[in-house]
Order: structure tokens, then C-alpha cells, then sequence
């Protein structure tokens, strides 16, 4: 073969092995923009509302079926959660006609305190709407925290959501053990659980992140949380891939094994929600926006 029939060859090949590369680009960038695109989509999609019955002990033989409702991560300031968003889904969680509402904080979005007090103004209105005879009780999650823990509160309150910080109400049957957030280091247990035991009844406990579940003594046989999203990212094969948190020297968001829904130890259930927000980023793939309708039976 001559050289100018190499090089000809040669110059063949180079092309189709260009054209074949930038296929192979072309492909993956189109995969990757419709995964980004169904992402977004189910970050704005509406929450399932995932359900369970379960038997908390201590409940008296005498009490009727008690509802709950478990929402968490409303992350109200970024593109996946509008206050119009926001209104839809209480109309939802009115709809399932709970005794008792219980949010698990993050009620924001963000990481400092620029403009998150304008964001915290927009819960009170749609949080007004929540109507349960037993009433609306919530904790704060790491992103309130960070960015404006005083005006959340005040939103919260003017809405008439009783928010609680390392304390107990007492609430029917049940005594509502509000636990601060452990992943931003503002839990006390030990300070939570006396409450409880001084006012009586069932405890179950509310609280952002569910790792401080394996901490808590036997005796309180329900916790109740929020904070990893279920992983918010799962891929087959892979796994989750929001696993550790940039912003916080890449510290692990939460254990693995509390990562979503109903998880038993011995005689205590945790339920975690995935949220209804998205957090930073507006993008769900493998892990649904949801929340639960819980009923409690003797």
C-alpha cells in the first residue's frame, strides 16, 4: 500500500473515530439533560403521601385510632417550593383529616442569613391554613439554624404552630417530645425526655435528624424525623449520592440505616420522611417528595 493510501486510511479511521466520540458525547450529554429535566420535575412534583398503622405501646386499651401527619424539609425559598406549592400541599394534609400535624423542620433553604428572614415571612400564611384538633407542633432542622432560627420561629408562631426546642407538651394521649437537631448541634435529650416524664402520656419523639435514634433509652418507642431526604439522589447500582455535605467539611449528612422510612430497633419504630422540599438543589431522582399519615392503635 502506498503512503499516500496509509495516510488516506489513516485519516478515515481518525474521522470515524471522532464522529464516534462525539456520538458517544452527544448521547451521554442528551441522558444527562434528561435525567437534570425528570429530576426537576419530581423535585416539583406533589409529595406522596405514604401511610402506615402501626401499635404504639402505653397507649391505653380504651383509646380510639389516632392520626398523625409527618411532614419535614419545606426548604421554602428555593425554586422547588413556592408559597403556591406550599398551599397545595397543606390543602392535601387537611384533606386526610389528621389529629395531630407534626413537622420536622428545615423550613428554609440556605446556609447564612442573606434574605432567609424574608423567606421564613412566607410560612406563616400557608401554615395558617393547617387545622388538626390536636394542633401543629414542629421542631427546626439544621437550615433554620444556619440562616434565621428567630424568624422562623416567629413565622411559625404567628401561624399558630407550636414549635418546640428541647421540650414536651403534652398533647391527648401523647407526649410530644420535641428534640433540637442534632446534625447542627443543638439536641438535649436528656433535658427533652424529663419534660416528658413530668407531664405523662405515650412520648413520641420529634426531631430533624434521625440519628440520635440509637441513643434514645428503650422507653421511647417512636421517633419521628425528616433531614435526609431519603437520599434525594438514589441511582440503581450506586446507591444515594447526597451522602455528605460540602458546606460542613464534607460531614456526613446521616447514617445509612435511617436514611428512609420505617426503620425498627427492638421495640422502637422510627419513620423518616423524605421531605417535601428539595433542599439546595431543586432535583429529585429515586427519592420522591413525600409525607406520612401515621395511625396509631393501642
Amino acid at each position: 500500500m502506498s503512503g499516500k493510501a496509509m495516510i488516506g486510511k489513516r485519516s478515515r479511521m481518525t474521522r470515524a473515530v471522532r464522529r464516534w466520540l462525539l456520538g458517544v458525547i452527544g448521547l451521554s450529554l442528551a441522558a444527562l439533560t434528561t435525567l437534570i429535566l425528570i429530576g426537576i420535575g419530581n423535585a416539583r412534583s406533589t409529595p406522596v403521601m405514604r401511610e402506615t398503622t402501626l401499635h404504639l405501646a402505653g397507649l391505653p386499651s380504651s383509646s380510639r385510632s389516632l392520626k398523625i401527619a409527618l411532614l419535614a424539609d419545606i426548604h421554602l425559598g428555593n425554586r422547588g417550593m413556592t408559597p403556591e406549592r406550599l398551599g397545595e400541599i397543606i390543602s392535601e394534609v387537611n384533606t386526610s383529616q389528621p389529629d395531630l400535624i407534626l413537622l420536622a423542620g428545615d423550613f428554609v433553604t440556605g446556609h447564612d442569613a442573606s434574605g432567609a428572614a424574608d423567606r421564613a415571612a412566607g410560612l406563616t400564611a400557608p401554615f395558617a391554613r393547617l387545622r388538626a384538633p390536636l394542633g401543629v407542633l414542629a421542631v427546626l432542622g439544621n437550615h433554620d439554624h444556619w440562616t434565621a432560627p428567630d424568624a422562623v420561629r416567629a413565622a411559625l408562631a404567628e401561624a399558630g404552630v407550636t414549635v418546640l426546642e428541647n421540650q414536651a407538651v403534652r398533647r391527648g394521649p401523647f407526649a410530644i417530645v420535641g428534640i433540637g437537631d442534632r446534625f447542627s448541634g443543638h439536641d438535649d435529650a436528656p433535658s427533652s425526655l424529663a419534660a416528658a416524664h413530668s407531664i405523662g402520656g405515650v412520648p413520641i419523639v420529634l426531631t430533624h435528624s434521625p440519628d440520635i435514634a440509637p441513643d434514645l433509652p428503650a422507653s421511647q418507642p417512636l421517633v419521628l424525623a425528616g433531614h435526609t431526604h431519603c437520599g434525594q439522589v438514589v441511582l440503581p447500582w450506586i446507591g444515594p449520592l447526597v451522602m455528605y455535605a460540602p458546606s460542613d467539611h464534607w460531614r456526613q449528612l446521616y447514617n445509612p440505616r435511617y436514611r428512609c422510612g420505617i426503620v425498627r430497633d427492638g421495640a422502637r419504630t422510627t419513620v423518616v420522611t423524605a421531605g417535601v422540599g428539595s433542599g439546595t438543589f431543586p432535583l429529585r431522582l429515586g427519592a420522591l417528595p413525600d409525607w406520612w399519615l401515621i395511625t396509631l392503635e393501642p
